[in-house]
């Protein structure tokens, strides 16, 4: 027995389908019952996706997705996870935006993987060009939306995953912050993590003369990444908190902190990137409502040439 059982252990490790077989039959067992017990033995990565929303919004049904209602401090339920329990700081959205849904997520929920889509953003495989997708329904795109199998093959291989840069062609990352709102919100930045956070000041230089970067705050990354992340962007946007006079900004323009750690989450980035190697996957950003590409197009043009600010979302 022991001789047939070391000759069917060599078999399994170097086999076929027919030869497994044979080794299944000598034990008494079924081969397919035997695959199915592995696979419900293999453990699957605990993936968390929180989706930032403010309002009552059609969601993703695969179970990786988190809605969390962002902002909820004093407010009525939404019948999402709220961002105001736990450690949260659910009162300072208004100028975090849905970075309050990131901040509950870090400190509240565990998980393998975590990430942050928006309730009209998405992550997907699916290719975005074309009429047909140009003119699909909300309903129609949220099935297109980056799946849990798909994101498991993904995670596999890529510890961070992210949606496509945006172009800014005749801008760099710095020029056009500072002509659509002030730039010194990253200068003051700037000098933030030159004291705090030093070995990232020459990723900072190089990464403001960028003419594209990831941004939306929308990423997936293995759970020590985003940790460190975290803990990373928001000890420096808390310190930019209290260097920035707010007084006199509009309730647009006071949405600061939130577009801030869109630049910088690229800072955080390359440095990671350069000094370990991490491998990164770009996927699609897929927006579930219509944008007007003519206002958005116009503003940028405005605040390039004319240097007025932007006054609103597109």
């Amino acid at each position: 027995v022991r001789i047939m059982g070391g000759i069917c252990n060599g078999i399994w490790n170097n086999s076929h389908y027919t030869e497994r077989k044979f080794c299944m039959e000598y034990s008494g067992r079924d081969l397919e019952e035997n695959q199915m017990e592995e696979l419900r033995d293999k453990k699957r990565p605990d993936i968390k996706i929180i989706v930032a929303a403010h309002k009552p919004y059609a969601m993703p049904k695969d179970g990786i997705y988190v809605p969390v209602q962002v902002g909820s401090a004093g407010k009525e339920s939404i019948q999402f996870a709220r961002d105001d329990s736990g450690d949260n700081i659910s009162e300072r959205n208004p100028s975090f935006c849905e970075l309050t849904g990131l901040y509950w997520a870090w400190k509240n929920l565990d998980s393998d993987y975590l990430g942050l889509a928006h309730y009209r953003r998405y992550f997907t495989l699916q290719g975005l060009n074309g009429w047909k997708y140009r003119k699909s329904s909300a309903e129609e795109k949220l099935k297109c939306v980056l799946s849990g199998r798909q994101l498991e093959k993904l995670v596999s291989k890529y510890p961070i995953i992210l949606p496509k840069k945006r172009n800014y062609l005749i801008e760099t990352l710095y020029s056009h912050y500072a002509h659509s709102h002030y730039g010194v919100h990253l200068d003051v930045t700037r000098e933030i993590i030159r004291e705090k956070y030093p070995e990232y000041l020459e990723a900072f230089d190089e990464t403001m003369k960028q003419r594209s970067g990831h941004m939306f705050n929308m990423y997936i990354m293995r759970r020590d990444l985003s940790d460190a992340y975290c803990e990373w962007v928001f000890d420096i946007l808390f310190e930019l908190e209290k260097r920035i006079d707010v007084a006199g900004l509009s309730v647009f323009q006071g949405r600061l902190y939130g577009r801030v750690s869109e630049i910088i989450f690229n800072v955080w980035l390359k440095y990671q990137v350069e000094q370990h190697q991490y491998p990164v996957k770009e996927v699609g950003c897929m927006h579930l409502e219509p944008i007007n590409w003519t206002k958005k197009g116009g503003a940028f043009l405005k605040a390039k040439f004319f240097h007025e600010k932007y006054s609103g979302s597109f």
